[in-house]
């Protein structure tokens, strides 16, 4: 059946009323939705054990703690150093105890070339346990 304006009786019209189309499109996406949990197929699997057993909770003496000041001077444990005897200090920690962890605590005003240099100079020594830690926000 062909509608024409009433202007014009050769013009017809050319619009389309889609709004039946997307109440379609929505309720087919819902069916979608809702079945095809229901057709994945659970399957029973009896997985293998393994792996490797949780590491023990850390002891006060297995982490060694690194504070980096604003001007760049590193303090191990309480002692002022440079960073030659910071990587000496923790290698030699790292050999006595192989589970140490070290927490590195710069100050915000620092360069990030002095804790890129000690985690590049723990990374050399075989020390790849290490926590940076930051301040709480103010």
């Amino acid at each position: 059946m062909r509608r024409f304006s009433q202007k014009n009786a050769l013009v017809t019209l050319s619009d389309i009323n889609v709004t039946p189309l997307l109440d379609l499109a929505f309720v087919l996406l819902i069916i979608f939705v809702i079945t095809t949990p229901l057709l994945e197929p659970n399957l029973d699997l009896k997985l293998p054990s393994g792996g490797r057993q949780a590491d023990a909770p850390l002891e006060r003496k297995d982490i060694k703690t690194l504070e980096i000041d604003a001007s760049g001077a590193f303090v191990l444990d309480g002692k002022r150093l440079n960073l030659d005897q910071v990587e000496a200090a923790l290698a030699t920690e790292a050999q006595r105890n192989p589970r140490m962890v070290v927490d590195i605590r710069a100050d915000r005003r620092t360069s990030w070339e002095n804790v890129a240099a000690v985690l590049d100079r723990c990374q050399r020594r075989g020390i790849t346990r290490f926590r940076p830690l930051m301040a709480p926000p103010r």
